[in-house]
């Protein structure tokens, strides 16, 4: 009998955490588990919502309203008990609503993946719910990192157990050299991949660029992303008089394409977990410059593969562009080793084994082995 798997998450937007949901979906062992996913809030039209069509992935919407919405605990409980779950796996902030229903329905293992660093991946509601849930109910939260781990630690205590299980890619998305799709002008491109929100720090991205730009003109930054602080960074480009060097290029669906066709990736975030987009610039052999914040230097090797600079430090971001951007042999080296070094360690099918390992290892454990108690 195969194992049922049932992911919840908030929504299939355009996150990491959603991306390696529908990712993981895929690579599951499809002989040993059956896998389904809830969205708690209802299809919106988003990129997407419509890969998980065209792909057949079995999904389930429910109804939820933004803010506080105890109401679609009933619903996402008659989920859980129609698919009749072995392994109820949590993502991001649903902890909060499904946590009683999948102890009233009796779900073996309970797994919920920490996918930024504990102090910011939820509010103050969702950190006592955490705290009652690891430390009393049987819920293993999973860290992406080692880095996430010790904040799982710190902000749950030391007695709490976080196995820790790194994102992974699907590689031959990111490594086939890729059809234009957008053109480039004859210019080094960097390229940044992330929500216009305050953890990315756009705001030091532009001031960076255009330190290293004042030396090097012959580059341009590509933005890739929606989000509330677009119009600002707008503002901020035009004021510093960069328009012609930086480019707002929306959601798109082809991520693999610009990583190919840029040269080198920018994340200047002030925090993160694991950056699926950092993995995604390996595969694709491009340098990484980055922040040196939560599991980036998990992915990234100083001087290897990329640069790592301190968060809120424009000057540091500005000298590592010019360091990455002065060297084709420089980049061509970086990008060879990143290639190497997501091609071992980070394969969406390694991640996609270990969860199904420790979901097999957590159901020996149960009294009820397979089935509901």
């Amino acid at each position: 009998m195969k194992i049922r798997v049932l992911h919840i998450l908030p929504n299939f937007g355009p996150g990491g955490a959603e991306r390696l949901v529908v990712d993981l979906m895929e690579a599951m062992d499809k002989e040993r588990f059956e896998v389904a996913a809830v969205s708690l809030f209802p299809e919106s039209g988003t990129m997407l919502e419509q890969e998980v069509r065209e792909k057949g992935l079995n999904v389930f919407f429910l109804n939820k309203r933004r803010g506080p919405d105890p109401n679609v605990v009933r619903p996402l409980s008659s989920v859980i008990r129609t698919f009749k779950p072995q392994v109820v796996h949590t993502h991001l902030y649903v902890l909060r609503y499904a946590l009683l229903p999948s102890l009233f329905h009796r779900v073996p293992v309970r797994v919920h993946t920490m996918h930024n660093v504990a102090q910011k991946e939820v509010d103050a509601v969702g950190k006592w719910v955490h705290r009652l849930a690891f430390g009393f109910l049987g819920v293993v939260p999973v860290s992406i990192s080692q880095e996430v781990a010790s904040t799982v630690r710190a902000v749950y205590g030391p007695r709490v157990q976080t196995p820790v299980i790194y994102n992974g890619i699907p590689l031959e998305r990111f490594s086939g050299g890729g059809v234009q799709t957008w053109p480039r002008r004859g210019k080094l491109v960097w390229i940044h991949v992330g929500r216009f929100a305050p953890q990315k720090n756009h705001r030091l991205l532009v001031e960076a660029f255009a330190q290293a730009l004042a030396r090097l003109p012959s580059m341009e930054l590509w933005l890739v992303g929606e989000g509330p602080l677009r119009p600002q960074v707008e503002e901020q480009v035009q004021k510093a008089g960069l328009v012609e060097y930086v480019r707002f290029l929306g959601l798109r669906r082809d991520i693999p394409e610009l990583l190919s066709q840029a040269d080198a990736l920018l994340l200047p975030s002030d925090w993160e977990g694991v950056p699926l987009v950092v993995l995604e610039a390996m595969a694709a052999g491009k340098p990484v410059v980055a922040t040196k914040v939560g599991g980036v230097p998990e992915l990234v090797e100083h001087g290897v593969t990329g640069f790592l600079v301190p968060p809120g430090d424009p000057g540091a971001l500005a000298e590592a562009i010019l360091r990455v951007a002065s060297s084709g042999e420089l980049r061509r080296q970086m990008g060879e080793a990143g290639w190497e070094r997501v091609r071992e360690r980070f394969d969406i099918r390694q991640t996609a084994r270990a969860y199904g390992e420790l979901y097999l290892g957590l159901l020996e454990k149960t009294r009820g082995g397979y089935g509901h108690r």
